[in-house]
């Protein structure tokens, strides 16, 4: 059911909550012709934590503090591609699950043409994670 699983990073942007602070960052990403692959966020109070996957963290990273935004740290994410199909997220988490390996964050991405799930998640070992997924 894993079609590709690979060690990334992610973005996480801390911002001030406010109306129109994930249409500015999408913005200046795309501005700069990269690609986001899986976002998520949320707020808590006045705050928002946004967490973006790019095809080139390095250059978003580089736009967005040049934007203003300057609350930004790397994560150490996996990134897997998995059959959009029944079960599929349940095999992973499973597999985690059995080899007592804790998952800290998930989200992902899904595609009704056939194209495969994102998954992307952190663990408490994420090392010995990709290597499960990597069988």
């Amino acid at each position: 059911m894993i079609k590709t699983a690979k060690l990334s990073k992610e973005l996480v942007v801390t911002v001030v909550n406010k109306i129109g602070i994930l249409a500015d960052l999408s913005k200046i990403v795309s501005d700069h012709g990269l690609n986001i692959e899986a976002v998520a966020g949320y707020a808590a109070d006045n705050q928002a934590k946004v967490m973006i996957v790019t095809d080139d963290n390095l250059r978003a990273e580089d736009a967005l503090r040049k934007a203003g935004y300057n609350s930004i740290k790397e994560s150490e994410v996996i990134v897997i591609d998995l059959e959009n199909k029944p079960g599929a997220l349940r095999q992973i988490t499973s597999s985690l699950a059995a080899a007592g390996i804790d998952i800290k964050q998930v989200y992902g991405t899904a595609c009704t043409a056939g194209c495969p799930s994102k998954i992307v998640l952190s663990t408490n070992n994420n090392e010995k994670a990709f290597l499960i997924f990597k069988k």
